[in-house]
């Protein structure tokens, strides 16, 4: 059963679902412990998945990428298990994996995932390339390696694989780097504070320990939703357009939509699915919500601009300058995911 949800998870990602999401959804009739090893199978194939592919070709003499999605999805998960966990009985990762297959209707690769699985060992292999032992497509590392050098790269991409920490706030589960954007904003009691991008609303919680008055924004309303027990002003808006407020505010907060690398660890699918030309792709989105949120704040108020993205087309070129002050957090360096954070004044 566990297995089944792992893999109808993963064919879901192969086709452009999130893992995360599904994850969430899929996993809510599982025990505890199943749910567990689900998320463990599915992130972690994700995360070392360019290797289990090079296994595949090690152990098999074909190419992955020629193997129907099901055929591949099902080793990937056998060799995950085999090779990167230390608890599961070799009989059982082998069996379920060939069931998997025949489950999917590919019953005529059963016998050829069978033999590359009973193949597989825990023997040292020599990685062909450091895309391959680093676990990141090259032009990803090559683009690191530009921006914060070979050895921070390299970092960040061994931070990536593994998995990452839990971090609570209250109540919330919140990552320890999407914490540190909040203080940035300078927050006090009765202040008008406005969360432009607010959804799941993690930072409109942690500002509200402040004392805050706040108003949380997002486009879609079933992501708004979520946070009616927070008991502030919900509005669903489209942020590139003009704000519809008529008072303007202290303090603003422009958790900006971004690419996501900075959570690799957590997202890493994102990884798989990224091109070096869509980097760009938003940033003009987000100079426009930015653009808009400046427009709302009070003279001499506060707007913190913050991304989980590593990339400085989405960060450093979308503030531009009269920055007052800019923090970044890095996988590989600092604890947590990778976030940037530019404080600008009015």
């Amino acid at each position: 059963m566990v297995r089944a949800v792992a893999f109808d998870i993963l064919l879901l990602v192969e086709r452009g679902g999130y893992a995360s999401d599904l994850l969430f959804s899929r996993s809510a009739t599982l025990d505890p412990r199943d749910a567990g090893l689900a998320a463990e199978i599915v992130l972690g194939a994700l995360r070392v998945q360019s290797q289990l592919d090079f296994f595949i070709e090690h152990y098999s003499g074909r190419q992955a990428a020629r193997l129907d999605a099901e055929v591949r999805i099902a080793l990937r998960m056998g060799i995950y298990q085999l090779r990167y966990l230390e608890r599961i009985p070799v009989h059982a990762a082998i069996h379920e994996s060939v069931e998997l297959i025949k489950r999917a209707r590919k019953r005529s690769a059963a016998g050829f995932a069978n033999a590359v699985l009973r193949k597989v060992d825990r023997q040292p292999v020599r990685w062909p390339s450091r895309e391959i032992e680093l676990a990141h497509p090259a032009w990803l590392l090559e683009r690191w390696d530009r921006q914060f050098g070979p050895e921070a790269a390299t970092a960040i991409a061994l931070a990536n694989l593994r998995r990452p920490q839990t971090y609570m706030r209250g109540s919330r589960i919140q990552d320890i780097g999407s914490q540190s954007i909040v203080p940035l904003l300078d927050l006090s009691p009765g202040q008008t504070f406005l969360d432009v991008c607010a959804a799941p609303g993690n930072k409109t919680a942690q500002a509200l320990e402040s004392g805050v008055r706040a108003v949380a924004c997002d486009v879609h309303w079933s992501r708004l939703a979520t946070m009616k027990s927070l008991g502030v002003d919900l509005v669903v808006l489209d942020a590139r357009e003009p704000l519809p407020f008529r008072r303007r505010f202290d303090r603003i907060l422009v958790d900006a939509p971004c690419t996501g690398t900075g959570t690799l660890a957590r997202n890493p699918e994102i990884k798989w699915r990224l091109r070096a030309g869509s980097i760009g792709e938003l940033q003009q989105v987000q100079k426009l919500i930015l653009g808009r949120a400046l427009e709302a704040l009070e003279p001499g108020g506060r707007l913190v601009y913050s991304t989980c993205s590593l990339e400085q087309e989405e960060n450093e070129e979308v503030v531009g300058a009269g920055v007052v002050r800019s923090v970044r957090r890095m996988p590989g360096r600092d604890a947590g995911d990778g976030f940037f954070g530019a404080v600008l004044t009015s």
